[in-house]
């Protein structure tokens, strides 16, 4: 089954809003712990360190998810860190692996050698799915404190786009 996969436009911020401040109040899935205004969001996916993003569309044309790919000053030149996030009520299978489809056909294109993903170590689901798309560990990042104090490494993978 494929799923309608296109650019992020300012249109979705409101419903990948909704999407990503769910997943942030569930917790245990992600390192973001503080909810999203639209503005906030549109800077933070469409804004000036961003590479690309996109969004899947369930059969309704809804979004079920998206995924980003911007730049950070802590990566290698030619690197690119890459964020996923799916709906967690009404889950479109299959999301994430037609997003990181378009995000690696895309990437290529760019020109980028390597992909970065950080995952909490918690994050099982998030963990299996990189590891799956072909993402290998490389680094750890021990005790990275949340809000509430409590310490979890980030593992850091990365896939090479270079071979």
């Amino acid at each position: 089954m494929s799923h309608e996969v296109r650019a992020m436009t300012p249109e979705d911020i409101p419903a990948a809003c909704v999407l990503l401040n769910q997943i942030i109040s569930l917790g245990g899935t992600t390192a973001l712990e503080q909810l999203f205004d639209e503005v906030g969001l549109e800077d933070y996916l469409l804004g000036p360190s961003t590479i690309l993003c996109h969004v899947v569309l369930d059969g309704a044309g809804a979004v079920a998810g998206f995924q980003h790919l911007g730049r950070r000053d802590d990566l290698p030149e030619g690197w690119a860190d890459i964020a996923s996030f799916t709906r967690r009520d009404d889950p479109l299978r299959g999301a994430g692996r037609a997003l990181f489809a378009e995000t690696l056909a895309r990437a290529k294109e760019l020109g980028i050698v390597a992909i970065n993903a950080t995952i909490r170590a918690d994050n099982v689901p998030g963990l299996g799915f990189y590891r799956r798309m072909g993402f290998v560990q490389y680094d750890v990042s021990r005790g990275i404190p949340l809000s509430d104090g409590r310490p979890v490494d980030r593992l850091h993978h990365r896939i090479d786009l270079t071979g």
